[in-house]
């Protein structure tokens, strides 16, 4: 089943959109990839059509029918009623030509298998055989049923979709045929896989729009019309009521579409608040004309529905009603492996998530489930992920990101390019007074620091880093780095405290011009007692020099 809806995990960016609209939660996270359930997907296509990176894939197979046409038997096509809606001003005789020119035997509308079922569901409801009867034509609704509303399961008409029924149609006419189905829906792929022998292949509109293309086959603008065609309106919400008599004794007509829709139904049926009614169920809003894989350029279901309606007619095709044993599909419960939580293991799936009171559950849906306790249970399944939960990201980085900023021994100031204070730190305030971030958070930053810095900065468009700067206002020395930061338009200011250290540097600064006059003093004070000394010296010497000439005058005398 999954495989016909895949994923491209090179282009999953991890945004949840497929998980906020997949109604059943049928896709899980890891390693921040999303990945399809497939025991509990009902392939609606939801995920497919709202992707924004396009990454979900489904499945090709037109090799497979180009190696149908390839086997030599003739190959038949049922071709879903809405194509009308997909093919602008294209006819079913347009639709054949083309259709033939790539190989195919023979191309037939679905609708004739749609009036052989809308009759069976008039045969049971006239019989009066249950009291509630649900349309079986979608096959996502039949999934939807088997695999979370297994008690409903006696309610769903064990009858052939349109696609099977007219298939088997055409197989019993021509024996040796291969059908193939084409349409807009994923899960008829799923349900030509499982009820084998039936339908050979499915394609999409998708897929038979660039295999024209490829092969330069163009669709010729033509209109025809037919009386007998009633059950073209088959692919609309209420299509299936339109064709039928609805003339049952007791029974309520009403038709459904949407998957949301369809669940909140079913679970009024099982509280047994519905009785002896008839229910068109569609898991497209709009029914088929809505489907996934309607082009994308069709999202128009006014206007489509018009188109379907202008082109159906007002009899029945003309048909040979099988017998019932034909017609009986047989569907049976399909059970999904997820266990559920205890409301303890709930409670500490919560606690992870920084949820440990009500009050803390937002219940915000944007990792995709409705509820925080939705999530929980999803996270114990093994299908979403903690960090999936953006307020419990969001509120964990912002504590991350508070916690080094308040705790940063640097005073740190956002500014934002009208210079108004965006945020400011604890020691940022410490440096300037500043009581609290709320006095000053929203005002121009002039009202506590001169901005000649942060104007330099916007105005050259280059950052300044480690400028001492003398606060006088505050008496204070701070080293200041001003950074701008053009994509958020936010200048950031940097501030570190270098009193202590200028003022230790000064006091170093004066110690040693006291040191030096100290030195000068004492050179000064010992040069004079050196020229003393020296003058003393001199004195001395002169006299010894006149004493000891005289005693050698007098010695040579004698």
């Amino acid at each position: 089943m999954a495989n016909c809806l895949t994923l491209k995990k090179s282009n999953c960016k991890n945004c949840y959109k497929c998980i906020r609209h997949c109604p059943v939660k049928s896709i899980r996270f890891s390693g921040n990839q999303a990945h399809i359930i497939g025991n509990e997907c009902i392939l609606c296509g939801h995920c497919f059509v709202v992707c924004p990176q396009n990454a979900k894939e489904i499945r090709n197979d037109v090799e497979k029918v180009k190696v149908l046409l390839a086997s030599g038997a003739p190959v038949y096509v049922s071709l879903a009623p809405s194509f009308v809606a997909n093919y602008d001003g294209i006819g079913i005789s347009s639709m054949r030509a083309a259709l033939k020119k790539l190989g195919f035997a023979e191309v037939e509308e679905t609708a004739v298998g749609a009036t052989i079922v809308k009759r069976e569901y008039e045969r049971i409801l006239a019989a009066g055989e249950k009291d509630v009867l649900i349309s079986s034509c979608c096959h996502s609704v039949n999934l939807l049923i088997q695999k979370y509303f297994p008690a409903e399961l006696p309610y769903l008409a064990d009858v052939l979709s349109p696609m099977q029924a007219h298939c088997v149609d055409i197989k019993k006419r021509h024996p040796e045929a291969k059908t193939v189905f084409i349409g807009p829906c994923v899960a008829k792929k799923d349900e030509a896989d499982y009820y084998a022998g039936i339908v050979d292949a499915a394609l999409t509109f998708e897929e038979l729009t660039d295999w024209l293309r490829e092969e330069r086959i163009t669709l010729d603008p033509e209109t025809d019309a037919s009386d007998e065609s009633r059950a073209r309106y088959f692919p609309t919400t209420g299509g299936i009521l339109k064709t039928m008599a609805q003339n049952a004794a007791g029974y309520t007509y009403l038709a459904i579409d949407g998957v949301e829709n369809c669940i909140s139904a079913l679970r009024d049926i099982e509280s047994g608040k519905i009785h002896k009614c008839f229910i068109e169920m569609s898991a497209c809003v709009g029914s088929c004309i809505g489907g996934p894989v309607m082009e994308k350029h069709h999202r128009s279901l006014v206007k489509d529905y018009i188109t379907v309606a202008n082109y159906a007619g007002e009899r029945d095709f003309p048909v040979e009603q099988p017998a019932l044993s034909e017609l009986q599909k047989g569907m049976t419960p399909i059970e999904r492996l997820a266990e559920e939580p205890t409301e303890s293991e709930i409670r500490d799936i919560l606690r992870q998530m920084g949820k440990t009171r009500p009050e803390d559950e937002l219940n915000c849906g944007s990792c995709g489930y409705d509820t925080c306790r939705a999530k929980a249970v999803a996270i114990y399944q093994g299908k979403a992920e903690i960090s999936m939960c953006l307020p419990f990201l969001k509120e964990k980085a912002e504590s991350f990101s508070d916690s080094i900023v308040n705790n940063t021994p640097n005073g740190l100031i956002v500014l934002n390019d009208k210079l108004e204070v965006q945020q400011i730190n604890t020691a940022a305030r410490k440096i300037m007074n500043i009581r609290s971030a709320s006095d000053v958070l929203g005002d121009q930053v002039v009202r506590i620091l001169d901005p000649k810095l942060f104007l330099e900065v916007l105005e050259t468009g280059r950052s300044i880093r480690d400028r001492r700067t003398y606060l006088a206002e505050y008496k204070k020395y701070v080293e200041q780095t001003v950074v701008y930061d053009a994509d958020y338009h936010l200048l950031i200011c940097i501030m570190r405290d270098v009193t202590d250290e200028e003022n230790e540097r000064m006091k170093k600064e004066s110690i040693s011009q006291q040191t030096v006059e100290i030195a000068d003093k004492v050179v000064d004070k010992q040069m004079r007692i050196v020229q003393e000394i020296a003058s003393l010296l001199g004195e001395t010497a002169a006299e010894t020099k006149i004493a000891l000439t005289k005693l050698k005058e007098s010695i040579t005398d004698e």
